[in-house]
């Protein structure tokens, strides 16, 4: 496995406690997103990017800079696979959206995007970050599907893995 990097927002923990689920899962290192530098960036091939999602479908604030430390990256060489924390029963109409909007500031940026997952079995009314129906990155509502983390947390994990 390449040089992986787990990079994080979280307001609540929730985004902070998956994330940590994942690299711990995938032995790699795990940053909050406000100590990304484009030092970080450059030095990890693969960077597995999580947020929370936040009002109307949006990024959890501490992402804003580190969105702009990536679209200011050269990451044409970069593998990148997204996650996201959202609330499907509360925001169905905007679940997980900030994995959406992270995906929106950087799929021209020449990166590979893997871990795509099936919107089979989600219950939500729309989302920003469903593609060609699929979620762009791995979908967890930790506080009505809690049940499910940690099954799609593995089945995702195991997906990407050969891809890192």
């Amino acid at each position: 496995m390449n040089a992986t990097i787990v990079i994080y927002g979280s307001s609540t923990g929730t985004c902070e406690a998956i994330a940590e689920k994942i690299a711990q899962k995938l032995g790699c290192e795990v940053i909050n997103v406000q100590d990304l530098t484009a030092e970080t960036i450059d030095n990890h091939p693969n960077l597995i990017l999580g947020t929370s999602t936040w009002g109307a479908g949006e990024l959890q604030d501490d992402w804003y800079d580190g969105l702009r430390l990536l679209q200011a990256a050269n990451l044409s060489d970069k593998t990148i696979a997204l996650f996201g924390c959202g609330d499907c029963e509360s925001y169905g109409d905007t679940f997980v959206g900030g994995i959406g909007e992270l995906y929106n500031g950087i799929k021209e940026s020449g990166a590979r995007f893997v871990g795509a997952v099936s919107t089979d079995g989600y219950h939500f009314d729309d989302s920003e970050a469903v593609i060609d129906g699929k979620f762009v990155g791995l979908a967890l509502d930790d506080i009505n599907e809690d049940d499910k983390t940690d099954t799609r947390i593995n089945a995702w994990v195991a997906e990407i893995s050969p891809n890192l």
